[in-house]
């Protein structure tokens, strides 16, 4: 029978008394939550129980105590009260170390006193003031007070108890409870070095040290409404002379009377008409944002002689009249507008889950600064990238019928991807015709499948191209020069990886620039550039001074500085009017650009020519933008859905098996789940992404008469348990991947 919590007017669940610790505090922080059975005259500490040595989660989860059994707790219970704590010298110490040859025993408040060390994971030991776990420390650390980087308070690097150092950053210092009230906020989902971000490395060595770190999502997550504030666009006029006769909240769309907001802070807007402004693709900026800009030299100069022309042409410039106090911010520019591209919020306002990454790479820096698209251009651009990437994976597909049954194996190190995996396309039995094995040389159970681990290999292998020094740029990566790559023949063999990588099930790169694109495309020479593909701060700076010089001295002795620049880029030539920098400025990009890379980038060519990749590129263009200058689809409930394919039969349509999948992906997706959607696909396929080129074989989902859902990676078939309602069908789901996922991670 399933445990009922009560708590009757005449009972006060501050005077009870933990049957383990024998305690009445409730401090969910230090003891976990107290949890009171007045049915069973049972109050504990969910620590205390987690903690203790003789007693193991024989039930489900919704049985007992989150699956202890009342039966074992209360033979737990007997079994402590024979045992004295070693530190308060009292009964009913349930808590031993693990130790070999140790017999303290002691309470979890007396261990947490002791400085004892309590690992939540695995086998959940526990450790005596003896034989804890402790960091390494060595003779290099430095000296004097650091800064805990998550109270910013001092902290003193040493090997204490109470100050933890940071496995992946070398001056990084936190204090023990600091870390723990972070781990208990952001879950284990958002837990991470506050320094490097890294997740895994930290998460395992905080664990190790006893940082409980909670599998649920975090706090901010599970707060309702906690962004509903961002689901509102501003739209209220604010120059000083608003012509609109229905006033200054009035907003007409595709009319002179629609509100434009400013292109930087996006907090701030106008109607088309009291502005002068012919169309919505014009841009539109207010007054502060103007004035921050302004306070650069530079810039001053340029607006000064395009507000003349402004003004010869226009008569009055309405958006430099005074606006009234800033309002609240409530835009898209602000750094958290990814937000509302949420799966959760997206579900309630029935948008589509377009995010920012699914534009063009070269095109999302500026994206955070310009005014959040209207919905009807989310659902269209997401429509549309939708279309074109169904058609690369069928091209993909027919790329893939050179493929044969022969096996080429490739060993990888899975800390040392590029080596090996340079070390195997370059060896004399590869052929990217020949079917590709995958074994992690230094990783036991990586996976049970050779698919699964030639998933992963092609993820790790993408994001170590996209972040090495063959691409330059923030975002939209162009081709760099390095000279040794290109000795090494390296550029080839990056577009061969790519080629190889998009046929055998890979994911999709993402991180083109359309610049970089159309030059595989279309060839160099039918390309021009633009100022954003200069990745080098001090080029675009120097281009920039030139394209917004003002007058021709300015320009004369601008061009004097840079000289040796100008005459290594073969630009150095006499300058007579203003109006030669823009052709001079045209000269600089392309052989920036395009000109300084040509033997990188032919070179890549010949590479992503491997098993046809490039002839297909030339031949549908569009299509295969959608896969190589943007980011994949983020994974959604109706993406997953659509991808698995139900065996129906008369018993899953009695039972509303496939109404139980539907419910779940939702909630997954609106993260009321500890697994995620990666965790679902990964679990099935061996892969936590759709390749471009899709499954095969493709996703299915059976039901059947088993006790656990089963993921058959050979088949990509998915075998779901028939129960008879949806919260059996979630916790059998919950369990099983979540340690399924796990296992092989650890």
């Amino acid at each position: 029978e399933e445990l009922r919590m009560s708590k009757p007017n005449h009972f006060d669940v501050q005077s009870t008394f933990c049957v383990l610790c024998g305690r009445t505090d409730d401090c969910p922080e230090k003891y976990g939550e107290k949890r009171t059975y007045v049915k069973y005259n049972l109050t504990v500490h969910y620590y205390c129980l987690l903690m203790s040595s003789g007693i193991w989660q024989r039930g489900e989860e919704d049985e007992g105590v989150d699956g202890f059994l009342i039966t074992d707790i209360k033979k737990e219970v007997n079994r402590a009260a024979k045992l004295k704590c070693n530190i308060c010298k009292k009964k009913g110490a349930s808590i031993g170390c693990v130790s070999p040859k140790c017999k303290r025993s002691y309470h979890f408040p007396c261990g947490l006193q002791k400085e004892c060390i309590f690992q939540f994971m695995e086998d959940f030991r526990s450790y005596c003031w003896e034989h804890k776990p402790v960091q390494k420390f060595t003779d290099k650390e430095p000296r004097g007070a650091s800064q805990c980087t998550i109270c910013l308070d001092l902290v003193e690097p040493l090997p204490v108890y109470a100050v933890l150092k940071s496995p992946c950053c070398k001056n990084a210092w936190f204090h023990r409870e600091c870390l723990q009230y972070q781990a208990l906020s952001a879950g284990i989902f958002f837990f991470r070095c506050t320094v490097c971000n890294n997740k895994d490395k930290f998460q395992k060595e905080m664990l190790r040290m006893g940082i409980h770190i909670p599998e649920r999502d975090a706090s901010w997550e599970l707060e309702e409404n906690a962004y509903q504030d961002l689901l509102h666009c501003y739209q209220h006029c604010d120059v000083k002379r608003c012509l609109c006769k229905k006033g200054r909240d009035y907003n007409e769309p595709d009319s002179k009377w629609e509100i434009k907001r400013c292109q930087y802070c996006g907090s701030r807007g106008t109607h088309l008409a009291c502005s002068s402004l012919k169309s919505w693709e014009q841009n539109w900026e207010c007054m502060e944002c103007r004035s921050i800009f302004a306070k650069s030299e530079k810039y001053r100069k340029r607006k000064k002689h395009s507000l003349a022309a402004s003004e010869k042409t226009n008569g009055t410039a309405c958006f430099l009249e005074e606006p009234p106090p800033k309002s609240p911010r409530q835009s898209s520019g602000s750094p958290r507008n990814f937000l509302l591209q949420s799966p959760k919020i997206m579900c309630q306002n029935n948008l589509s889950p377009c995010s920012p990454l699914e534009l063009p790479a070269s095109n999302r820096v500026t994206m955070s600064l310009s005014p959040m698209m209207s919905n009807r251009s989310w659902s269209l651009r997401q429509k549309r990238l939708r279309e074109q990437r169904r058609e690369v994976c069928n091209i993909l597909k027919e790329l893939k019928v050179q493929v044969k049954t022969k096996t080429t194996r490739l060993n990888i190190n899975a800390e040392n991807i590029w080596s090996g995996a340079l070390k195997g396309f370059r060896q004399r039995s590869f052929s990217p015709t020949n079917t590709i094995e995958v074994n992690f040389s230094n990783c036991k159970n990586r996976s049970n499948t050779s698919a699964a681990s030639k998933h992963h290999f092609f993820q790790l292998l993408m994001l170590h191209l996209q972040n090495s020094s063959l691409f330059e740029g923030s975002s939209g990566k162009n081709l760099s020069l390095d000279f040794q790559a290109v000795k090494e023949n390296i550029y080839f063999e990056a577009g061969k990886m790519i080629a190889v990588s998009l046929v055998h099930g890979g994911p999709s790169p993402g991180f083109f620039s359309k610049t970089l694109f159309d030059c595989l495309v279309y060839g160099p020479e039918n390309v021009k550039p633009a100022l954003e593909d200069v990745a080098d701060v001090d080029v675009a700076q120097t281009i920039k001074t030139i394209k917004y010089a003002n007058s021709l001295s300015s320009l004369q002795s601008t061009l004097q500085d840079c000289c040796e620049f100008l005459a290594a880029a073969g630009c150095l030539r006499p300058v007579t009017a203003l109006c030669d920098k823009d052709m001079l400025v045209n000269d600089i990009l392309i052989y920036h650009v395009i000109k300084r890379i040509t033997l990188p980038l032919e070179s890549f060519r010949q590479g992503l020519k491997t098993l046809g990749v490039l002839e297909k590129m030339q031949m549908h263009p569009d299509a295969f933008s959608s896969i190589l200058c943007h980011k994949p689809e983020r994974l959604s409930a109706e993406t997953i859905c659509d991808l698995f394919t139900i065996h129906s039969s008369s018993d899953v349509n009695k039972v509303g098996g496939a109404d139980f999948w539907m419910g779940y992906l939702q909630d997954v997706e609106s993260g009321e789940s500890v697994v995620t959607l990666e965790d679902i696909l990964l679990f099935v396929t061996g892969s936590c992404y759709i390749p471009s080129i899709g499954f095969d074989p493709e996703p299915t989902i059976k039901f059947l008469h088993i006790r656990y859902p089963i993921g058959n990676r050979l088949l990509n078939c998915l075998e779901l348990p028939i129960t008879k309602t949806y919260q059996q069908f979630k916790n059998k789901m919950e369990l099983t991947i979540r340690n399924t996922l796990r296992f092989e991670r650890e």
